[in-house]
């Protein structure tokens, strides 16, 4: 058997890419009769290439689609693009070094469409590099017609449900962006501030102070508020007050929701500054006065401060109010603020015109639906039932953006009637088409105005499980792809992503999208660091999978548990390397005797005592790694099947049995017969554990021999190893022990004297719990791997606590 020499990754990745989409290794058969495990596939927003973070988490995910692949489940695996949310719009405006806001629309969507069509193929190809076994075939961009015509008709679905509103409301805006967005799209962020006490006049002429870190809304103040119980303030309950500069008096009101420990007790309510004052504005029936623009400064309402950001109108305040003597003091105070998380920018509060989806009353429904998941890790649930607890407002799915899917309405030019879209028509771009009816069914006025409002990017990601599952809606598979098996995500868009989707398919199907969740880390810095660009920490995989390969990488990722954060360390691509070494080397010292091997399966009796030590600790290590990697442990079955593979088969029984195969001569049939069953066996099978995890060296060295005697056409479609009891031969185990320590103390003892691991030993002085004649079947190997001259052998008795005992004489 001609073998190569070395194994050349860089070749070998190229070859078997191409090999596995020509042969569609991986291509779902919707005609199966196998059990069907399908995939809920992440769809990676298009950035321009693949992150650390997806290499770290989509790799987690294949390893427990090729392990189910491999147990003789059909697979769907389908792989769409995320590509019509914000991060899209800002990388198309990077790219081509253009503003949305200096472009027609159309031509600002036509350049996104046309960037994407020439970068999402280079995209997708680092997926395909890593090996991710999707199939690419059943593909959806979240932007194209089809997934369009899905999103709009959810929209149309839910409004006929009554579960859709537009309404006139406080809503979080990001200035920056000049969006609305959602409650889930926040992030907290500490920062450093004031806490400025201002003095405000009351009717009594006295002063109430108050405490607030915004005095910049001063002119949108509607209220003060204390504690019905705080004695400071009792006096002051009914009374007006009079705002500095606007020449307009407030009321103060009682409100055991004002802390009386807190900055000054007396709570300053403007509309809007944070989301009490929403609430406090419907619980007192008080007026709304806006203030701040969509841009993020003040309006004319803010008299003399209008034209001001925030941040200048805030100095310019503080400085008229000081020096109008109405200051008491100012502290330095660090406190946590929402920013929008795509461009961290604080958020504001304004009235506008939003979709809303209805949920708020629903929480007790999602938290049961959030209990009958199996989640992967379990304590992560905890994040889902800690949001959903702690939602305040419906889920705002309208954004003021350029590009993505078109909210399907018109409004009545007179009425303000809203104008469905017909099914038929989806999908349907309002402002260039018009609506299915000529007049308005309420008041016959018959002009119309288009929507210009897009969806929020998630009101379309979480129908993930139809974008690709409806590719099929007219084939009876259709049926067993809904529910799901697996939904694959990390930790960070558990709020985002995943409740969404089961927010979704609850309102739509009534029940989960999905029966099992599986929730990976992140990828950390090597200082256990969150990446970004801002910090320049950002490691990019592929100068890895360069400089080393694709299953070094994965075997990287398959050191982290599921759902812990990892910092990179390139150790692990060293290590990685090494292992692939020695499983190449030990691989083609295996096949070097296997070329007269002809595959026959042998009885337990026909195995010598040694081979079935082997095959005992094999088979401990298939069931356990199949026991992991069931319960999503892919790091304890990497770590299980790598512990045997070096420490046992390379380190100890390959010694053992070099004898054997090379003086086979001095051996019997049985013998030989017995050492070339477990050879091909036990190499085969760390060829198929490792597999989930290194696809590229394993399918190499499967093809070099096992693929024409198994008759596959790749190992990743070949059976997984199975545990079988007979194997199961704890005498056997105590007896590889017991030759491993005889050859572990013998290496010892040769390298405290400086020794060569081939010279000579004079005597072994042997004991353990087995007879002379037992001994006597594994004393010729002994002798060939420690080159030991003479070996004494004592028997122990079975009932003693000592388990064995060597004495080495050189």
């Amino acid at each position: 058997m001609e073998l190569p020499q070395r194994y050349d990754s860089k070749e070998a990745e190229k070859k078997w890419l191409t090999y596995w989409e020509a042969q569609k290794i991986y291509t779902f058969n919707p005609d199966t009769k196998k059990k069907i495990f399908s995939i809920d596939t992440p769809p990676p927003t298009v950035s321009g290439k693949m992150h650390i973070g997806h290499a770290f988490s989509y790799t987690q995910m294949d390893f427990i689609a090729r392990f189910h692949r491999m147990n003789n489940e059909e697979i769907f695996y389908p792989f769409g693009t995320d590509d019509n949310g914000l991060a899209t719009e800002r990388m198309i405006e990077t790219l081509n070094k253009v503003k949305n806001t200096t472009l027609d629309r159309k031509d600002f969507v036509k350049l996104c469409l046309d960037t994407l069509e020439k970068i999402r193929p280079d995209f997708i190809q680092d997926w395909k590099d890593l090996g991710i076994s999707a199939d690419y075939s059943i593909y959806y961009s979240t932007i194209n017609d089809y997934c369009q015509k899905i999103s709009q008709k959810s929209f149309l679905d839910l409004y006929k449900l009554g579960r859709e509103y537009r309404k006139n409301a406080p809503i979080m805006w990001c200035p920056e962006c000049h969006m609305a967005i959602a409650q889930v799209e926040l992030e907290d962020k500490e920062k450093d501030s004031q806490f400025v006490f201002i003095k405000f006049k009351t009717e009594t002429d006295e002063f109430i102070t108050i405490a607030t870190t915004r005095p910049e809304l001063m002119p949108a103040c509607v209220a003060i508020f204390v504690h019905p119980d705080d004695e400071r303030y009792k006096r002051f309950v009914g009374k007006k007050v009079t705002i500095p500069f606007f020449n307009r008096q407030v009321t103060v009101y009682a409100n055991e929701a004002a802390d009386p420990n807190f900055g000054s007790g007396a709570v300053y309510h403007c509309t809007f500054g944070d989301e009490d004052d929403i609430d406090w504005v419907i619980k007192y029936h008080l007026p709304i006065i806006e203030v701040m623009n969509k841009d993020g400064t003040l309006n004319e309402k803010a008299g003399t401060y209008k034209g001001l950001k925030s941040k200048e109108a805030r100095k310019v305040i503080i400085e008229d109010l000081k020096n109008s003597g109405l200051i008491e003091k100012i502290q330095p105070v660090k406190h946590v603020v929402n920013v929008h998380e795509r461009c961290g920018t604080e958020i504001e509060f304004i009235m506008t015109e939003e979709w809303f989806i209805k949920y708020l009353d629903l929480k007790e429904q999602f938290i049961t639906a959030g209990n009958e998941l199996t989640w992967f890790p379990a304590f992560m649930k905890n994040r889902l039932d800690n949001w959903i607890h702690g939602l305040k407002w419906d889920w705002c799915i309208s954004r003021q953006r350029y590009f993505g899917v078109p909210i399907p309405v018109w409004y009545c030019e007179k009425c303000k009637e809203i104008i469905l879209a017909d099914e038929a028509q989806l999908p349907v771009d309002p402002l260039k088409e018009m609506p299915p009816v000529k007049v308005c069914p309420k008041c016959s006025h018959t002009t119309f105005v288009p929507e210009q409002d897009v969806l929020d990017t998630w009101a379309t990601s979480s129908l993930s499980p139809f974008l690709a599952i409806d590719q099929f809606k007219n084939h009876p598979v259709y049926k067993k792809l809904f529910p799901m098996s697996l939904r694959p995500q990390a930790h960070d868009i558990i709020t985002f992503w995943l409740f969404n989707t089961l927010v979704k398919s609850q309102l739509h199907h009534k029940k989960n999208p999905w029966t099992t969740v599986m929730i990976s880390g992140w990828a950390l810095d090597p200082h256990g660091k969150k990446m970004s660009k801002s910090k320049g920490n950002v490691i990019d995989p592929r100068e890895y999978t360069t400089k080393y390969c694709a299953d070094a990488l994965r075997f990287w990722a398959a050191c982290s548990k599921l759902g812990e954060d990892m910092p990179f360390q390139e150790k692990d691509f060293i290590t990685a390397t090494k292992i692939i070494t020695k499983l190449w080397n030990a691989s083609k010292f295996a096949l070097m005797h296997l070329e007269d091997y002809q595959v026959k399966d042998l009885k337990k009796k026909d195995i010598t005592v040694m081979d079935q030590w082997l095959l005992s600790e094999l088979h401990t290590v298939i069931k356990n790694s199949t026991e992991f990697f069931t319960n999503h442990e892919f790091s304890r079955a990497r770590l299980e099947t790598e512990t045997f593979f070096w420490n046992i088969y390379c380190d100890y029984y390959l010694e053992i049995i070099k004898d054997r195969l090379y003086n086979k001569a001095s051996y019997s049939k049985k013998e030989i017969d017995s050492v070339q069953y477990t050879l091909y066996t036990v190499t085969l099978s760390i060829l198929k554990l490792f597999a989930p995890i290194m696809p590229y060296i394993t399918e190499e060295i499967y093809h070099l021999f096992f693929a024409q005697q198994e008759k596959k056409k790749s190992i990743h479609i070949s059976d997984w190893p199975l545990w079988k009891k007979e194997f199961s031969d704890e005498h056997a185990r105590y007896v590889g022990k017991f030759v491993m320590h005889i050859l572990e103390n013998c290496r010892k003892s040769k390298s405290e004297k400086s020794l060569s691991m081939k010279a000579p030993v004079k005597k072994i002085v042997a004991k353990a719990k087995i007879t002379k004649k037992e001994f006597s079947l594994v004393d010729k190997e002994i002798k060939s791997a420690t080159k030991a001259e003479v070996i004494e052998f004592e028997e122990i008795d079975a009932q003693s606590s000592q388990d064995f005992e060597v004495k080495i004489e050189l």
